[in-house]
């Protein structure tokens, strides 16, 4: 192979906001409810699919839920997505790219949408703590591997 066939290449070609939604179902109420100290809980998700075959879709989903003595405050969940454009990546290290650094690209996005709405919606400023998306790659190679594994051992 020559060494123009062997050059990775990797562009952001778009990102976007796929999918966007606040509810904040005991508003009024919940403004008056004491002192604000929430039960906070976060849900990230990734989803990849190929547009073409040098064009990948990347979807980030972030899902957070505060609840304030027992009641939901806010749920806010955000599908930020971005168009990556990705060449000479051996499988392995496609799927790494795919699961784990474009997500890492589109973590700050999903991060500002999620502190915005979540003001608007008249709550005090939730910025999300940074994610560790190799680890989270990793980890779930790791269960996939080992649910394949049993299937293989028969």
């Amino acid at each position: 192979m020559s060494d123009e066939q062997n050059q990775q290449q990797f562009a952001i070609q778009k990102i976007f906001i796929k999918d966007i939604s606040f509810e904040s179902p005991n508003a009024p109420a919940i403004f008056t409810e004491g002192e604000w100290k929430p039960e906070v809980n976060v849900q990230i998700h990734t989803d990849a699919k190929s547009v073409s075959e040098e064009l990948h879709e990347v979807t980030l989903t972030v899902t957070v839920t505060a609840k304030q003595l027992e009641k939901t405050a806010f749920l806010v969940e955000v599908k930020q997505s971005g168009i990556f454009q990705m060449k000479g990546f051996e499988q392995e290290q496609m799927a790494g790219m795919l699961g784990a650094y474009c997500p890492e690209t589109l973590f700050p996005y999903a991060r500002e949408a999620i502190s915005d709405m979540v003001t608007k919606g008249g709550f005090p400023q939730m910025l999300l703590s940074p994610v560790n998306f190799n680890a989270l790659f990793m980890q779930h190679q790791q269960q996939q591997a080992e649910q394949a594994a049993p299937e293989t051992a028969h």
